[in-house]
Formats: structure tokens, C-alpha cells, sequence
């Protein structure tokens, strides 16, 4: 954990990360090891009071869906993936997706990529 991360706390259902740039709140699962999600809804609030969302997902979950999906006949046979709001991270865990966050906000990219649900 880097000077950018707290460590996250459970509220109820979610999952919250303060850092010094937003405060996320994750959905995992109720019984999910909070480092091994790799398929998490996240609302990201900033200082400025708007607040912003993505699903994060990671390229193994992805390619792990897809696969499922060409025996179930979904998104036409697994040959694409697609969310309105997806963020593909590369590796699993809230700590790992936090850190993507940080960095999005750190290189001013955050509210490009984030979908904006205070409007």
C-alpha cells in the first residue's frame, strides 16, 4: 500500500477505499475474498462532490466469460464482450483495481473513462 491507499473497510455490502483522491465504494460478493474479485460494480465519489461509476473486470474474467458464453450461445457464441461502463483491469483484487483508479486520477484520466451518475 502506497501513500495514495488506506486500507479498504467493509460498510454493509460494500467494500470502501479512502485515498487521497476519491473515496470507492466496491460491490463484491457477500462471501468474496475482497483480493481475489475480478468482477466488481465501484462508485467513485471526489472532492468536488460528483461521483462516478464503472464495472471493473479483469482480462482473465473476460476471456473466462467468453468461453462460457461460445457454449451457451451468448453475445453470439462468446465472440465479443461488451459493458456500457467496463473498466478491464489486468490483475484481481481491489487493492490492484484501486491502484488503477489512483493512477487514473493521477494522470487527469479518471473522469474520461469513469461513467458520471451524479447528472
Amino acid at each position: 500500500m502506497n501513500q495514495n491507499e488506506q486500507a479498504g473497510r467493509w460498510d454493509g455490502p460494500w467494500y470502501r477505499v479512502r485515498t487521497r483522491h476519491f473515496e470507492a465504494s466496491f460491490l463484491p460478493s457477500a462471501d468474496e475474498d475482497p483480493e481475489a474479485v475480478d468482477n466488481v460494480d465501484v462508485f467513485v465519489d471526489l472532492p468536488d462532490g460528483t461521483r462516478w461509476s464503472a464495472t471493473v473486470i479483469t482480462l482473465a474474467q473476460v476471456a473466462t466469460l467468453m468461453e462460457r458464453w461460445a457454449t451457451t450461445g451468448e453475445a453470439l457464441g462468446g465472440s465479443y464482450f461488451w459493458c456500457s461502463d467496463g473498466l478491464i483491469v489486468r490483475d484481481a483484487g481491489i487493492s490492484n483495481m484501486t491502484r488503477v483508479l489512483v493512477g487514473l486520477a493521477e494522470a487527469g484520466d479518471l473522469t474520461h473513462i469513469l461513467q458520471r451518475v451524479d447528472e
